[in-house]
């Protein structure tokens, strides 16, 4: 039975976005991944299936953040069908890997040279196709947040003319958008974020992003990988989003931040070898407070301290468009650990003493 279920996994695993999207309607592809609640396809995005093989991490393979659940392909099957008994679950395996597929799901070859839609190698050509972001509309959409662009270090790009498509069915629109860089560990562009921008000018109800459905997306490998600013040793703050983390590192310019772009990439973000001390900057709600608790026990149990940031209002640009990169500094000075205020923030004080 053992060897039967491991020949199916591997069967399953390599058609694993025709696996999802037959059995996880309910969810959506991601890059590399189809993203859905849970096994049981429920909506929702809190669960990850691999879609393609990486180093160490196979197709087929699938974590729920939320719960911390695991499994492969028969598992989504079992759960999604409601099935109790394995050789139900064979069958239903089975039965799938016999039926036509309508359309190829793998993704055609490239022509001339350009990269697939939605890889690695498209979001590198992305980034480096892409310009500083001095003197551009990127960085008059980060001065109207608050943020100083200077603090990107060199994560953060500008294009004018970023491709953006509602749907598959619609046509491609073409906005400018600020690009950001996300990374793994030893630096390697993995992917790309892009939040699309108004050319027309800042608008308060959208805060400079286009009038768009969806402004901001991500593409490329992004599961444990983050946008990174300064380099982490023994120190680092992780948060949700780009912007918060800027608001942060506008306050303290030393203290290396990940952006891993959402509670549950936070929870599942991968940590370097020699951090000792993790800071979590929370968003003010409860995909907040879940990435709080998530990263606060694996960190506990890496034997790493794990210490929570809290923003006054909803996130931590917030504060500092509500009270001033001044307050924004007291804030986080009296919520850092004492040795690390007088190592990333007596700086600070110097300039503005």
């Amino acid at each position: 039975m053992r060897r039967d279920a491991s020949e199916l996994a591997h069967r399953l695993a390599r058609e694993a976005e025709a696996v999802c999207r037959h059995y996880l309607s309910n969810g959506r592809r991601q890059g590399y991944y189809w993203l859905v609640g849970d096994a049981r396809n429920t909506p929702g995005r809190s669960m990850f299936v691999r879609l393609r093989d990486a180093p160490e991490k196979p197709a087929g393979k699938w974590t729920d953040a939320a719960t911390g659940e695991h499994g492969d392909l028969l598992d989504v099957i079992r759960a999604s069908c409601a099935l109790l008994d394995f050789r139900d679950v064979a069958a239903e395996a089975r039965r799938f890997l016999n039926l036509p597929r309508p359309h190829p799901e793998s993704s055609p070859k490239p022509r001339h040279g350009r990269a697939p839609s939605r890889s690695r190698e498209a979001a590198r050509r992305l980034f480096a196709m892409s310009q500083p972001v001095a003197g551009t509309l990127a960085e008059v959409y980060l001065r109207n947040r608050g943020i100083s662009a200077s603090r990107d270090d060199g994560a953060l790009h500008f294009q004018p003319r970023c491709y953006y498509r509602p749907n598959e069915d619609a046509p491609t629109e073409i906005w400018p958008a600020l690009v950001a860089r996300v990374t793994d560990l030893d630096g390697r562009v993995t992917g790309v974020h892009r939040t699309w921008l108004d050319p027309n000018g800042f608008d308060i109800a959208r805060l400079g992003k286009a009038p768009i459905d969806t402004p901001r997306r991500a593409m490329g490998d992004l599961l444990g990988n983050a946008v990174r600013f300064g380099t982490a040793d023994d120190v680092l703050v992780a948060g949700e989003g780009i912007e918060t983390m800027l608001s942060l590192r506008c306050a303290a310019p030393t203290l290396p931040m990940a952006a891993a772009l959402s509670a549950n990439h936070v929870a599942l973000l991968l940590l370097p070898r020699r951090l000792r001390r993790l800071y979590v900057a929370r968003d003010r709600d409860s995909a907040g407070d879940f990435a709080v608790a998530a990263m606060t026990k694996r960190a506990s149990e890496a034997g790493i301290e794990a210490i929570p940031l809290s923003p006054r209002l909803a996130d931590f640009n917030e504060d500092l468009r509500a009270f001033g990169i001044t307050e924004l500094r007291e804030a986080l000075r009296v919520q850092l650990a004492p040795r690390d205020v007088a190592r990333f923030m007596s700086l600070m004080t110097v300039e503005t003493g």
